[in-house]
């Protein structure tokens, strides 16, 4: 097969330098340690600041490094496996659910929410919103939309507000019998409201886990969970994963 054009394509600068500075994180920093500023990096590299800017982005992206608030940029630790989805077949918030749950209220969802739940525009949805700690470092922030209809024997009295109302509509939901699971995983950034949460920068990347629970032939209650892409290993299905090693930069645990 002849040489295609894109066969002759130089690197970009940036990548190339992508591949200088992981190979300086391997031999010269250790995890935590805070990178020098932008202007010395640069006159280090012999690069403009637009040049490194990308490089440092990209090794963000690939779990190399991570930009924290008033610290500055600092080599990451490896990636951490994370279990995803719901392999054993069960409702969410289950007695092995590693999610906390914090509140819950009762709304009118969006379009394009209430048009994945197959439901009426006006139909109220619940809308549980958790987070996931792991390592002790905030990992993923879940919400998880529930049609008033799928939890008919929720009452006032057993769900009042708050955290309260949140485990009385996962309690609620169990009752359904689960009948499968679909799960989508796209790669995203981070909202402000999900840059909080996660302890990251508005538009850092994530990855994006929806999950739509099929009961009585309908979607029964939607997940949409945001994981932080720079330090989460998504791993689904009872084996935990598969792990390749491609070079040192592929780290993961």
């Amino acid at each position: 097969m002849g040489t295609t054009q894109l066969d002759t394509v130089p690197e970009p600068k940036y990548w190339q330098l992508r591949t200088v500075l992981s190979e300086a994180l391997d031999s010269e920093f250790s995890v935590g340690e805070i990178l020098p500023n932008e202007r010395d990096l640069a006159a280090r590299f012999g690069v403009a600041r637009a040049t490194l800017r990308q490089a440092l982005e990209q090794l963000e992206l690939e779990g190399r490094l991570e930009r924290r608030r008033g610290v500055g940029t600092t080599v990451a630790p490896p990636r951490m496996g994370v279990a995803v989805g719901t392999a054993q077949h069960a409702w969410p918030g289950g007695p092995d659910d590693a999610w906390q749950t914090l509140d819950c209220t009762l709304e009118t969802p969006s379009a394009a929410i209430a048009e994945t739940l197959v439901t009426g525009r006006d139909e109220p949805v619940h809308t549980v919103r958790r987070s996931r700690v792991s390592q002790g470092r905030p990992v993923a922030a879940e919400l998880l939309y529930v049609p008033a209809a799928s939890v008919p024997g929720l009452s006032a009295i057993d769900a009042p507000s708050g955290a309260a109302r949140a485990r009385a509509v996962l309690r609620e939901l169990r009752h359904l019998e689960l009948e499968r699971h679909e799960n989508a995983v796209e790669l995203g950034s981070a909202r402000a409201d999900e840059a909080r949460e996660l302890d990251r920068l508005p538009g850092a990347p994530v990855l994006v886990v929806t999950t739509r629970f099929i009961a009585r032939g309908r979607v029964s209650a939607l997940s949409v969970a945001t994981y932080r892409a720079d330090t989460c290993r998504l791993t689904f299905g009872d084996s935990g994963g598969v792990e390749i090693h491609d070079g040192p930069e592929r780290r993961a645990s």
